[in-house]
């Protein structure tokens, strides 16, 4: 049957995103994982991709669409016609959904593309406040509370517990006033939300739709060189000697999941595997020394003159800027842990705490007695903060899996120049 292809959340708070480009034109073949388009929110700008392989079909939003988070805007089919109408008509009057705020499953992390309900915190019906806990989901990361992030009544819950829902499905209706009649589906028996019924087809769908079919393209490498995947890719692959760089020789696209690892695994190998092994745990050690530190110094400037007083988030835009590119990075004190989103650039006033698997850890020991660590390959790349005298003592540590021997090397290079002096990032 058709997928119906939604506009995601890609932010908590997020309720609409603008198409910036379709990267497959009606009619492409795509497969699971191809990026289809791009959405901008008042945060980011991100690639969306296929949650099911086919042919791209009814297309309904162009370039520069402004489209609520939930609303279908095309189809994958199993043919390149497609049905030639809206996806998601409405449901009938008598089993139509209440109006009100859509509730979509949330993306909790980049790599993330569904999650299970393991719970509704609220019956439907209840009333709710914005900060109340609506319902407990669960990734391949984590199992997390998400607020209702609207006040209101929960007039309709459209996914039970137990059920795997994609990233921005519509789970649930908020209405204004206390519905006469809750709806409690699971989702088999969900009809769409109202703010899906509204999308009328473009006129030159079917034309465009008998178009000979395109083959798909893989997604472009990150310029900075790292392979994005999932933290638990990440980890089952370094527990089994796999290279993750093996899918991106083979042109498979960009991000890569759980779902990714029986190709990896029939790959192959070009060593034998106890050397492939070794290769892939030995972790990459890097020390530096930074004379004089200057964050103190810089961070009571920017909250004075810039208005700037989140030190964390400071010290994760100095940290994040040597990424080669856009950044999640987690600043991590004694066990309490902060996470940024640091964008590309030098603008340190756009980093945002989010909630999201980090890219880079830094581990700020600067407070610990500590002065020397060798902590081994983690998760992600670490970065370790220590006090030296007047100055510190950075460490970078991370698998040949994370980042090339060369891309660490810049990394740990620019951030101890930066430590020493912050108000270089800014030049």
């Amino acid at each position: 049957m058709p997928h119906d292809v939604t506009m995601p959340q890609l932010g908590m708070a997020q309720d609409a995103g603008k198409i910036v480009s379709w990267l497959k034109a009606p009619g492409d073949k795509v497969v699971k994982g191809d990026t289809l388009f791009e959405v901008e929110t008042d945060k980011a700008t991100m690639e969306v991709e296929a949650q099911a392989s086919g042919y791209l079909t009814d297309v309904t939003a162009d370039a520069g669409d402004d489209v609520p988070v939930g609303r279908a805007i095309a189809r994958i089919s199993e043919t390149a016609e497609g049905a030639g109408d809206s996806p998601k008509a409405p449901a009938p009057a008598n089993d139509a959904l209440p109006e009100g705020k859509p509730i979509t499953m949330p993306q909790l992390g980049m790599a993330q593309d569904s999650g299970v309900i393991v719970g509704w915190l609220v019956e439907p019906g209840s009333e709710v406040g914005a900060d109340d806990l609506l319902f407990e989901v669960e990734t391949d990361k984590a199992t997390m509370e998400v607020p209702a992030g609207t006040s209101g009544f929960l007039a309709a819950t459209l996914a039970q517990a137990g059920e795997d829902v994609p990233v921005g499905q519509v789970v649930a209706v908020i209405t204004a006033g206390k519905p006469e009649r809750p709806v409690a589906r699971s989702m088999v028996d969900a009809a769409p939300a109202s703010a899906d019924a509204a999308v009328a087809p473009k006129s030159d769908t079917s034309q465009e739709g008998t178009r000979e079919p395109k083959p798909a393209k893989p997604a472009p490498t990150p310029k900075s060189g790292r392979v994005l995947a999932s933290p638990k890719l990440r980890r089952v692959a370094r527990e089994k000697g796999l290279d993750l760089a093996r899918l991106v020789q083979a042109g498979h696209p960009q991000p890569y999941h759980m779902r990714d690892l029986e190709l990896l695994e029939s790959l192959g190998t070009d060593a034998p595997a106890t050397e492939q092994a070794a290769a892939a745990t030995q972790a990459i050690r890097l020390e530096a020394d930074c004379p004089q530190d200057g964050f103190g110094a810089f961070a009571a400037w920017a909250a004075d003159a810039q208005g700037l007083d989140d030190a964390d988030a400071l010290l994760a835009g100095l940290a994040g800027a040597g990424m080669g590119g856009a950044a999640t990075v987690a600043v991590d004190r004694f066990g309490a842990r902060r996470v940024f989103a640091v964008p590309e650039g030098r603008n340190l006033s756009a980093v945002v705490e989010i909630d999201a698997p980090p890219d880079l850890l830094l581990r700020d020991l600067r407070a610990s007695p500590l002065r020397a660590v060798t902590m081994g390959a983690e998760d992600q790349p670490v970065l370790t903060l220590m006090q030296q005298g007047a100055g510190l003592s950075l460490v970078l540590e991370c698998s040949p899996v994370h980042m090339p021997p060369e891309r660490a090397i810049t990394l740990l290079s620019e951030f101890a120049g930066r430590m020493h002096d912050p108000l270089r990032h800014l030049l």
